[in-house]
């Protein structure tokens, strides 16, 4: 196992080497779908592309009057933390934040400060929440991304709204998924790892909690009996421990700032760590591609390093 840690590290820094980019380039419009599949998606690489969704009126109207007017009564699916982290490791727990059905109104009002509240507010279900909970809002914007749809042959898997307060804080992760994010108002920013650089970021196996806010208004880690315990990323990239975790001192993130109008392409299993405006509004498009040939190459990798890591916790 050691020789192939070895052989998987040098892999990594040839990766970077020979292909992959050093900051995340820009594209100043929407692209061909042949020409996007064979320069971004294949090669796995990210962008950002400018005006490929301009004409969406969801750009113009997703005003808080707005979407108060047309969702306000709406009853939506929020995430609920003490920190604003989601879905991270706590201690020796994999934290969840506890789940709130709330009238988008309500949540409006506490992002706006006109209500106060414990803990941090978050609209992130990921289920195809737009199309679930928000379907009043699809004629802003629209259903797919046509170009995208056609370089990969399928439609979106899913259509996920996000709204949020600032200190809502994604934890370094990755999806098995081909992810259009649509930067409606506000910025996003990313911190950005290929999975070529897997053998520097650690994991450990935790078992799974969520948070419950108790009558007294401070948030409980209430373990989940006789579940099994979540593979998850320990690290902090905005203040990594290198004494703990030095291999992560190879590792070469990118950083970007997604912006209002901006389309950012995050290419199937790329580990990201995100942090938002207060009050940024964004749509996400989910292409499952569990069956591509560049997504079991890179699943093999990560089952050969899994391994490894949990032998090593």
């Amino acid at each position: 196992m050691d020789a192939v840690q070895e052989r998987l590290t040098e892999f990594s820094q040839e990766a970077h080497e020979l292909y992959l980019n050093t900051s995340v380039p820009y594209l100043d419009g929407p692209p061909e779908p042949l020409d996007f599949y064979r320069d971004w998606i294949g090669p796995n690489k990210p962008c950002i592309i400018r005006n490929a969704f301009s004409h969406w009126p969801a750009l113009a109207r997703w005003t808080p009057d707005y979407l108060r007017e047309k969702i306000g009564s709406k009853v939506v699916s929020v995430a609920v933390t003490p920190n604003g982290y989601a879905d991270a490791v706590a201690g020796n727990y994999f934290v969840m934040p506890e789940e709130r059905k709330m009238s988008f109104s309500s949540v409006l009002d506490i992002i706006e400060g006109k209500v106060q509240r414990n803990g941090v507010f978050y609209v992130q279900k990921q289920c195809s929440n737009l199309l679930q909970e928000l379907p009043e809002l699809i004629d802003d914007l629209e259903p797919h991304v046509a170009w995208m749809s056609a370089a990969l042959g399928k439609m979106p898997d899913a259509v996920n709204f996000w709204l949020g307060e600032e200190k809502a804080i994604t934890s370094m992760h990755k999806d098995p998924y081909e992810n259009l994010y649509c930067v409606i108002s506000g910025e996003k920013h990313f911190i950005l790892l290929p999975p070529t650089d897997r053998p520097f970021i650690p994991y450990g196996v935790y078992r799974p909690a969520v948070y419950l806010e108790q009558d007294s208004g401070e948030f409980k880690v209430v373990g989940t009996e006789d579940s099994q315990k979540v593979p998850w990323i320990p690290l902090d990239p905005l203040e990594p421990d290198l004494e703990q975790y030095p291999q992560y001192r190879w590792a070469q993130p990118l950083r970007c700032s997604v912006k209002a109008g901006e389309m950012l392409y995050l290419p199937s299993l790329w580990f990201h760590h995100v942090q938002q405006s207060h009050g940024c509004t964004a749509v996400n498009f989910w292409y499952d591609m569990e069956y591509d040939i560049k997504y079991n190459y890179f699943q093999l990798l990560e089952s050969l390093l899994l391994q490894s890591d949990l032998n090593a916790f």
